[in-house]
């Protein structure tokens, strides 16, 4: 059936559903590239929409299982079953969401003798359970956090509970996962909402309206212990992930090992995420989520009965295919290795590429077509895992992440160095991403030095993530390689290729004088060339900018006064405007002429929309309810609609108090980024 490739390769077939985590991202890949090497013949099932995604050109097979709409598609088991018989699948892998946590999911495999690729029906439950699995943990001696044991009933009970903990709480969904159905909150106002909103995104997301509340510990860590477990008893624990780079309780940065933890706290947090394992008799890979406070006491939050999206840094530093793992498990095999052969070797890191405006509430998301897509897969020690290429659409309809991008070095400091590098030669055009936010997160002193908490964001940017402020030597960098781009285009478009009729008498140009603006500040530039390099003279200081100049190609590779640089040059036009990819944050410059700069003044200006009197959609997604009417009254700060994206609900409120003019949305509309929603007087 497995591992014997040559006597069972033509018998062999795995049907891996799609994850939950997107229509553009989808660790399938990862499971495909692994029963490839296996030997193991694959079939994929897919919503219309994602008819032609990776995933599905991978497969051996493809079966469509229904419409775009989770319901209807990926949690549609019936449709599911029913691809399985048609194909003569033998085994499942559920991907990391949707199916991969559900044990009638699980039990109708059983019942139809197909193997599921993870734990058994019982531990899936108990540990699917957040309740449940809390009562298991105590009694495996795990250490939990104080809360209540059982199911809330209803917001009043939800402000009773909270009350009696004492705030802050934490709500969340206890079938859930994945960020989806959590709320924090500080009063009994914001349990209220914290309820509502936790509730019906959970049975969104999870057909499980459920919610339990416990004690929110302030400003923790959040790291989690890589479990494998075998059907014959044995169990060992991988290490840990440090996940405390969070925005929304979902990740979006990821390391191993962790800087916080010495090897008692390690030992001591492994030994209880296997003794948990045990007590369920878990057989496969899972997670065990802890919350470590800053004296390093740690407290059970989850166990995670699937594969994590951030299982690649595992991978790095012990040298182990968790695919692979859970393929030999699930057909009975024993664990190859020992607790004291699981070593730490070098250091990981792991960045979530998401289609996302990093610079909205630090990622709402964004949808579009990827009209240019480039892996930085020619680093060495680079590791993409992707779903995508060129030519993806990406939807409202599944989460955002593009990829995950992985570095490592034998230091935190060397694949510290390598993730920087990556993101400045990662390319992705046609749709907004996060890799401004990326690339400041691991250049902060605070990240470098290993002080995060899952407050860290807030913390560094507690008026929002602006993107990367220039410096002055940065500035001048930015200045001088923008002027130098702008002549070696106008050499370029004076030039006629393969054309010798031309005649090349006239002597060429060496110097310009250039105004170019930059966050509202003009600057007088005078720029020189001599052959592919050109000096800039900015405020009396001279700047040698040095590149093939290669006008086509998406990356910029420039050496400024010796220091080499990976710009990307994501527009420019005739008028003069170039928008500069720095150091991972986009910059918009104007270069002039002497002469062009003198006549723009007399230019008119575009007069800014007044925003405090309407509400516009800062993301696509679905009106899921509409608060107001024509001729109501709203005070500042209250709820005007509520917007779905991405499985996420989101508030708008109202900027100031006045009367309801109009209303432009209702409830099941799809709207777009920027589409008005409300009028106000």
């Amino acid at each position: 059936y497995l591992i014997d490739h040559a006597a069972f390769r033509s018998r062999c077939c795995i049907i891996v559903s799609r994850a939950q985590y997107s229509t553009v991202y989808d660790h399938n890949e990862k499971v495909m590239k692994t029963c490839k090497k296996m030997g193991i013949k694959t079939v994929a099932v897919h919503s219309d929409v994602d008819a032609n995604a990776v995933h599905v050109k991978m497969a051996d097979e493809a079966v469509c299982v229904g419409p775009a709409p989770t319901s209807k598609s990926y949690l549609n088991m019936d449709a599911i079953m029913n691809a399985i018989r048609q194909t003569g699948a033998q085994a499942v892998h559920p991907g990391y969401g949707f199916l991969s946590e559900n044990k009638e999911f699980a039990k109708r495999l059983a019942a139809e003798g197909v193997s599921f690729i993870g734990p058994d029906t019982h531990a899936i439950q108990a540990m699917g359970d957040k309740i449940e699995s809390k009562l298991i943990a105590k009694a495996a001696k795990v250490n939990t956090i104080p809360g209540f044991d059982g199911v809330v009933k209803d917001a009043d009970e939800a402000v009773r509970i909270a009350n009696e903990i004492g705030y802050p709480v934490m709500i969340k969904a206890s079938a859930g996962g994945g960020g989806k159905g959590m709320r924090i909150a500080w009063n009994d106002e914001e349990t209220r909402e914290g309820f509502r909103f936790s509730s019906q995104e959970a049975a969104s997301s999870f057909g499980d309206d459920r919610l339990l509340i416990e004690k929110f510990i302030d400003n923790p860590r959040h790291i989690e212990i890589q479990v494998l477990a075998d059907k014959h008893g044995n169990a060992l624990w991988l290490n840990e992930r440090e996940c405390s780079i969070q925005r929304r309780n979902q990740k979006v940065v990821e390391e191993a090992p962790s800087t916080f933890l010495d090897p008692e706290t390690r030992r001591a947090m492994g030994e209880q995420a296997v003794s948990l394992a045990k007590a369920v008799n878990y057989s496969s890979a899972g997670t065990v989520e802890f919350l470590v406070d800053s004296r390093k006491n740690f407290y059970f939050l989850e166990m995670n009965t699937r594969l994590q999206v951030e299982h690649p840094i595992t991978e790095c530093i012990t040298g182990l295919d968790l695919v692979q793992q859970m393929i030999r498990i699930a057909k009975g095999f024993p664990l190859q290795h020992t607790q004291a052969e699981i070593p730490i070797n070098g250091w990981a890191i792991e960045s979530r590429v998401y289609a996302e405006d990093p610079y909205k509430s630090f990622g709402l998301p964004s949808i579009g077509r990827l009209s240019q897509y480039q892996e930085p897969l020619n680093l060495h020690n680079v590791r993409v895992d992707s779903g995508i290429e060129e030519g993806s659409d990406i939807s409202i309809y599944y989460d955002p992440m593009i990829s995950k991008l992985v570095t490592y070095g034998a230091t935190r400091a060397e694949a510290l160095k390598k993730m920087e590098d990556a993101l400045d030669n990662y390319v992705i055009r046609g749709v907004t991403h996060n890799i401004p936010l990326l690339r400041e997160i691991i250049v902060h002193p605070r990240f470098i030095s290993g002080d995060i908490s899952t407050k860290f964001l807030p913390e560094v940017y507690p008026e929002g993530f602006k993107g990367h402020q220039l410096t002055a030597t940065g500035r001048k960098e930015l200045l001088a390689t923008a002027a130098s781009l702008f002549v070696a285009a106008q050499l370029r478009a004076q030039k006629f290729l393969g054309d010798l009729r031309v005649s090349n008498t006239q002597q060429e140009r060496r110097s310009w004088e250039l105004c170019v603006e930059l966050e509202k500040g003009v600057h007088m530039l005078g720029v020189s060339r001599s052959g592919a390099t050109y000096t800039v003279e900015i405020d009396g200081d001279k700047l040698e900018v040095s590149s093939d100049w290669n006008l086509a190609s998406p990356l910029l590779t420039v050496t400024l006064n010796g220091i080499h640089r990976t710009l990307q040059c994501l527009s420019r036009n005739a008028a003069g405007e170039i928008s500069l990819q720095y150091l991972g944050t986009t910059f918009k410059l104007r270069v002039l002429s002497k002469l062009a700069a003198a006549l723009s003044v007399h230019m008119p200006e575009k007069v800014p929309e007044d925003t405090s009197s309407i509400l516009r959609s800062p993301m696509p997604g679905t009106v899921v309810a509409v608060s107001v009417k024509a001729g109501d009254t709203v005070a500042e700060g209250q709820e005007i609609c509520v917007i779905e994206a991405m499985k996420m609900q989101n508030s708008m409120t109202a900027a100031k108090t006045a009367k309801v003019r109009s209303v432009h949305c209702k409830p099941g509309e799809t709207v777009g980024e920027g589409d008005l929603l409300v009028e106000l007087e």
